[in-house]
């Protein structure tokens, strides 16, 4: 019974070390270095804004996001708003460059959602992390 334990916790062992090459396989070490593009801003509505924005270097469409992220709540703020809402945005990579195409709500208030942004603490990350606002 004893060295059924065993066994069974060895082999246990061995599947969280399996498990745990392959998640080291697949972490990207890469340095991250991105070149920021530019933002462009349109307002579809009162309080419905679209951002386009590029950038070379992204890792993933998530860095792209970020970046769109970033031009929604610098506009929030810039309009006297204290928060946005993400409605979606559209990431593509061609030839190494990243374009983002994202829609946003503005509001003084905190909009209903789960997408939500808190303008000043936003601004306030990007800042820290040196991503451009517009």
């Amino acid at each position: 019974m004893v060295a059924a334990k065993v066994i069974a916790g060895l082999i246990g062992l061995g599947g969280l070390a399996a498990c745990a090459g392959l998640e080291a396989e697949t972490v990207d070490r890469s340095p991250f270095n991105p070149e920021y593009r530019g933002i462009q801003t349109r307002l579809l509505e009162d309080d419905l804004v679209e951002f386009r924005v590029a950038m070379r270097g992204a890792r993933t469409g998530e860095d792209v996001t970020a970046y769109a992220d970033c031009a929604a709540a610098q506009y929030a703020l810039i309009r006297g708003f204290g928060f946005a809402r993400h409605v979606r945005t559209n990431v593509a990579e061609e030839g190494g460059v990243w374009k983002g195409d994202a829609v946003y709500t503005v509001s003084p208030d905190l909009p209903r959602g789960l997408s939500t942004i808190d303008a000043e603490v936003t601004v306030a990350n990007c800042a820290e992390t040196g991503i451009p606002t517009v």
